[in-house]
């Protein structure tokens, strides 16, 4: 819409807001016709006190005249506390009508497209904007009032005292306001635009933060950020501009503020010289400084900052918004992050490890005497850790919560670097994987489950690196099963949208996406966590039987029970067996095994 629309959309929607609003209005006038008087009253007692009386050595007529002066001042004090009053009538009225609107159009939006992302920009306006209109509001109301009675108050002042003092004045008045008004379109435009552009950062990076790990996974963070560095690069333009507006606004307000004082302290001896009595030159100079400049500069200031600011606060309750996101400039070929594109084909396999003397294979897994801590003075949370998990092996690793599993499990997957001794997979080091893109020789499942926007068979053979099969599809969804999520989404062609899915429909995706990726090591960071505990178990039960080594956080007992062997840590040392000589060795198991029973 062009600035010109958003202009009678907004007035339009202040006047009728307004109009239901005379009491208010007609309160605010009467309050501030007394402080017209008092600005009248401040330069013309002046004048009167010198000319009538000091000038004249008539030392109680001119004192006579300064208590007028005084009287005008304590009516000018009664009409500002009237004035305060009645203003809370026009601001609050305001700022309740503007949230309702808010409520109304986020409620609207979320009914429109239940599945969309969350409406940032709504929060901004609920919070934010109210209050920005609400202050912006009550300062214009407060500034405009003033300026108003009180040119009208000085402008008869001195008309009164000398007409041909306006004809020194007023050009100087008028040409820095004309310069000042000259700025309000341009300056209006850009704090718009600003105000578009941190909706839509803002919108940006919250679609960011929700889908990280698909960009992360897409390998895509450079193209993703982009449109975010073009939209800071733009706030950082928009304010340039906004900077050289404002010095311009600045050269006006010193033009009407500091020019007719100016032009009347040099015109003085042209005034003298043609009748203009001393008393009255000092009444001008009275009204200007005291009266008439400050409320003009109050008024270009509140125009200059909340009106533009308000301007533009109230065009985005006055009608429907376009999406900032959708609007965002933004790569082709960039992912659309909160349900991100497929990602790209996995690398080819590396080849296998060389096998171990005597022509067996490496261990899965192998860890040396390793230890870490998250910091060089943190207490280690893994101290000297030996462990070795078969190539075919199920292992369960349980213990409090924060006691160091997941730890354990980003070092096996090469997420950490170990603060010493080794960690080694399928007979190599853990870190550093044969090529380039995602390490075949493993996948990790964490709690949070990895989904993404695309199709179910995309969702499914993601980690696989060639193509897969149909009937491969259906053994994995069958033996996980999750056959009647996928016909539920329509088939292996049916479409995934994550934001549409269960935690536990996700983690029972990603567990199909599991089964069928070549890695010869499985990691499930309470990976089942959501899954009740039959399909727990049916899960657990289908990886285990696919060729490779299997490690399991458990959080449930059952879990435990299934493993081949159950690493226990406690924080000071770690316990690995069976679950059947675990309680016999291992207090903490023990309790484990208890607590878990309790709940069961």
């Amino acid at each position: 819409m062009s600035e010109y629309g958003t202009w009678r959309r907004v007035s339009g929607e202040g006047r009728r807001f307004l109009r239901g609003r005379t009491r208010p209005l007609r309160g605010l006038a009467l309050w501030s016709l007394l402080e017209s008087a008092h600005t009248f009253l401040g330069g013309y007692a002046v004048a009167r006190a010198l000319d009538d009386g000091f000038l004249a050595g008539r030392t109680g007529t001119g004192l006579a005249w300064l208590s007028v002066a005084a009287a005008g001042a304590l009516i000018g004090a009664v009409a500002l506390r009237g004035v305060f009053g009645g203003l809370a009538e026009l601001v609050e009225p305001l700022r309740d009508g503007l949230m309702r609107r808010a409520v109304r159009q986020a409620v609207g939006r979320a009914v429109a497209d239940p599945w969309r992302a969350g409406d940032e920009g709504a929060v901004s306006r609920l919070t934010q904007q109210t209050e920005m209109a609400r202050d912006s509001f009550a300062g214009l109301v407060l500034v405009a009032r003033s300026f108003v009675f009180t040119a009208l108050g000085a402008l008869l002042g001195l008309a009164a005292l000398a007409p041909v003092l306006l004809v020194l004045v007023l050009p100087a008045l008028v040409l820095g306001t004309a310069g000042f008004l000259a700025t309000l379109h341009p300056m209006a435009r850009v704090q718009r635009a600003a105000l578009d552009t941190d909706e839509a950062l803002s919108a940006r990076t919250g679609e960011l933060a929700a889908g990280v790990r698909d960009v992360v996974a897409c390998g895509g963070g450079a193209r993703a950020g982009a449109p975010v560095e073009r939209l800071i690069a733009e706030q950082e333009r928009l304010t340039r501009r906004l900077a050289r507006w404002s010095a311009l606004r600045t050269l006006s307000l010193g033009v009407a503020g500091r020019l007719p004082v100016v032009v009347l302290l040099a015109g003085t001896p042209w005034l003298l010289g043609r009748g203009v009595s001393t008393g009255a030159v000092a009444g001008a100079l009275t009204y200007l400084v005291q009266s008439l400049l400050p409320a003009l500069d109050a008024l270009m200031t509140a125009l200059g900052a909340a009106g533009t600011r308000l301007l533009v606060v109230l065009d985005r309750f006055c009608g429907p918004r376009p999406d900032p996101a959708a609007t965002t400039p933004q790569d082709p070929a960039t992912p659309a992050v909160a349900g991100a594109d497929a990602p790209a084909p996995a690398p080819a396999p590396a080849p296998a490890p060389a096998p171990a003397p005597g022509g067996t294979a490496p261990p899965a897994v192998e860890l040396r005497r390793v230890g870490f801590a998250y910091g060089a003075r943190s207490h280690p949370v893994i101290d000297g850790l030996d462990l070795v998990v078969g190539p075919q092996e199920h292992l369960a690793v349980v213990g409090p919560s924060g006691i160091g599993k997941s730890t354990l499990t980003a070092l096996i997957a090469g997420l950490l670097p170990p603060g010493r001794g080794t960690v080694r997979v399928a007979g190599a080091p853990a870190r550093g994987g044969p090529g380039p893109g995602p390490d075949v020789r493993r996948t990790l499942l964490p709690q949070e489950a990895y989904v993404f926007t695309g199709t179910v068979r995309e969702n499914l053979t993601h980690l696989c690196p060639g193509p897969v099969s149909g009937e491969e599809v259906e053994r994995a969804t069958a033996a996980l099963g999750a056959d009647a999520l996928v016909a539920r989404l329509g088939g292996p062609d049916g479409a995934v949208d994550p934001g549409r899915l269960s935690q536990g429909e996700r983690q029972l995706l990603a567990l199909v996406a599991a089964h069928l990726s070549p890695a010869p090591l499985l990691l499930l960071d309470e990976a089942t966590c959501h899954l009740d505990p039959p399909a727990e178990e049916r899960a657990e039960r289908a990886l285990a039987e696919r060729p490779g080594a299997l490690v399991v956080v458990a959080h449930r007992i059952s879990s435990a029970v299934r493993a081949d062997r159950v690493l226990v840590l406690d924080g000071t040392r770690a316990v690995c067996g069976t679950h059947a000589e675990l309680p016999a060795r291992s207090p903490l198991y023990r309790d484990l095994v208890g607590l878990w029973n309790g709940r069961g």
